[in-house]
């Protein structure tokens, strides 16, 4: 099967602030690729460049090295007219439901928008913006409030329902659930699998969490510092990883066993007394 999306050997700098500073390298010579239909979880801590990636195939973030190809065709250096004809097939649900929705328009307005921006006539856009709420499970009178008349989970779904809006064939989807209740990320997450599975969308599913990566993703990769350490199916990633670092992100993720947690915690005190942080050199595949 041919890839939807294609990054190889991507590396990008950002430009240092102090003089003659040099520019710290965020990303090391990552590849990564997505087939069409596919999640593909990336999870790291905070500081390890996974959403730099996400930025970078948005067009967010400028690679010094590498290319990133969208359907065969090199997207790396779009812009202007051709990055925004490319958001017809491209789009994103960010981390925080609430600042990525326009606090002054009703949630019919922030659905039409990208409708209308493509060249859809207004009427059809807002009766279209209202089948999206349906398809969220939102009701239809929805569209005439405001995003704070919304819970933190239903904004996430407006969220969603906006990114679909244009038929995309890959969503970007930058800590999601990070900022929700357990509850309501579960069902946000069912939410994304249902869409997925009517629409054959593909996700890159960015997130620290690997409890999420295993709820909704096909295949994980795991990054550390700017490079990816480990690849491959969800199960054998998060239930036989081979890198240190990838056995220390399970150590961390909470669990109701109280006798498990307490043997997680001891590894955790053990790993965390190594002196030298593990090298990037496990298993992809």
């Amino acid at each position: 099967m041919t890839n939807l999306l294609e990054i190889k050997d991507l590396r990008l700098s950002y430009p240092g602030t102090g003089f003659r500073s040099k520019s710290p390298e965020i990303l090391k010579g990552i590849s990564l690729n997505i087939a069409p239909g596919e999640t593909v979880g990336l999870v790291g801590e905070s500081g390890s460049g996974k959403s730099t990636i996400g930025r970078a195939v948005l067009g967010l973030a400028q690679p010094t090295q590498g290319s990133i190809s969208f359907d065969g065709r090199d997207i790396t250096h779009l812009r202007g007219r051709q990055r925004r004809h490319l958001s017809r097939d491209i789009q994103v649900v960010f981390q925080d439901p609430y600042t990525s929705l326009n606090p002054s328009l009703q949630i019919s307005d922030i659905l039409a928008e990208p409708l209308i921006a493509q060249g859809v006539e207004a009427r059809s856009a807002r009766n279209q913006a209202r089948q999206l709420l349906d398809r969220v499970g939102l009701p239809a009178n929805a569209a005439e409030r405001y995003p704070r008349e919304f819970s933190g989970g239903q904004r996430q779904r407006i969220a969603i329902a906006r990114a679909l809006a244009l038929k995309p064939r890959l969503i970007v989807c930058d800590e999601p659930v990070s900022a929700l209740d357990l509850t309501t990320q579960a069902l946000v997450l069912d939410l994304f699998i249902e869409i997925q599975r009517a629409t054959k969308t593909a996700y890159l599913f960015i997130t620290h969490d690997l409890a999420v990566v295993r709820h909704i993703s096909h295949r994980v990769a795991v990054m550390y510092r700017g490079e990816i350490v480990e690849t491959g199916a969800t199960s054998v990633v998060t239930e036989q990883p081979e890198h240190p670092y990838t056995k220390r992100l399970l150590l961390a993720a909470p669990t109701a066993d109280p006798d498990l947690q307490a043997k997680r915690r001891d590894a955790w005190k053990a790993f965390s007394k190594q002196r030298s942080a593990p090298e990037p050199t496990a298993r992809v595949g």
